[in-house]
């Protein structure tokens, strides 16, 4: 079951760095590159993109085998939190103990992103932006613009790199996105997780599954009887043509689906929480999915 833990050693660690990290050199290496820390790899990922030679990114989580939502981090990570320049958290209850450690710490001269602050988003909704490719253009806007705020001088580089990001690097994980809005909108698929609703939402399939099965599963929290029944039997049934289900987050529920699924012969696509392998970059992640996403719905209807 997934639950967020205790950071309370780790928090108070944190707080005793603010008088040695307040100094003026805090957020800078020797190079004069920004420091930016970001909670997660998909938005370490995507602000290492826009920052360039500019920027020096850390992210916290990389694992792919870390559950983002239990997180412990480290006095390691506190020290890293409290040495960044700009700090980006995804918000939205996901990542608590990120939120702590910044609050723990309130260096001034540093500059936050909460994603879910910035979206307006609140504890309760889902959290999973980074598969929403409209919060995504908003967290790229809203990165790049904190570069140009922080480093004026190099506001010229900053435009280019996200114009390249935007028309190059996205330029297959958009059309992916768009072909499969085109060949697929309408076809009926089943999902495990809530962090897959808003692409496939964004690309017209139809989400047959309750989405307080797939929060539930992706909260760690209890499945009612009806949502088990209700999931079950649309793989029984075979009313969906495809099943998405998150690799990282098999438990037994979801194996028990995984199996019928094979068992009715309906294809099955995989996602992850996290990049992975952890050597992708966002964009490659998100087009690996993307092709096996298409994969499996051609095989499903032939389309």
């Amino acid at each position: 079951m997934r639950r967020l833990v205790s950071v309370v050693g780790v928090v108070v660690a944190c707080a005793a760095l603010g008088a040695a990290v307040a100094s003026g050199e805090r957020g800078s290496a020797a190079g004069g590159t920004l420091q930016v820390v970001a909670a997660e790899n998909f938005w370490g990922s995507i602000a290492a993109q826009l920052g360039g030679s500019k920027v020096s990114v850390t992210s916290i989580i990389v694992n792919p085998n870390t559950d983002p939502h239990s997180y412990q981090p480290s006095a390691g990570d506190a020290r890293t939190m409290a040495g960044a320049k700009f700090a980006i958290v995804n918000g939205i209850g996901y990542d608590k103990w990120a939120s702590q450690l910044l609050a723990a710490n309130p260096v001034s001269g540093r500059t936050e992103l909460d994603v879910g602050t910035l979206l307006g988003l609140k504890e309760g909704d889902n959290p999973h932006q980074w598969y929403n490719p409209a919060s995504v253009q908003k967290v790229i806007n809203a990165i790049a613009a904190t570069y140009d705020r922080l480093d004026p001088a190099d506001r010229s580089y900053f435009a280019a790199q996200k114009k390249h990001f935007e028309t190059v690097s996205l330029k297959t994980y958009n059309q992916l996105r768009a072909q499969i809005r085109k060949r697929f909108a309408g076809v009926p698929v089943g999902y495990s997780e809530s962090i897959f609703q808003p692409l496939g939402q964004s690309m017209g399939l139809k989400l047959l599954t309750p989405y307080s099965f797939a929060k539930a599963v992706a909260e760690g929290t209890e499945i009612s009887a009806k949502d088990k029944q209700t999931v079950d039997n649309q793989a029984q049934h075979r009313l969906i043509k495809v099943w998405v289900y998150n690799s990282q987050n098999a438990t037994p529920d979801i194996q028990r689906i995984n199996t019928i699924a094979k068992q009715r012969h309906i294809p099955i696509a995989t996602v992850t929480e996290t990049l992975s392998p952890a050597t992708l970059n966002f964009e490659q992640w998100q087009v690996a999915e993307l092709r096996g996403l298409i994969k499996a719905l051609h095989e499903a209807t032939g389309r």
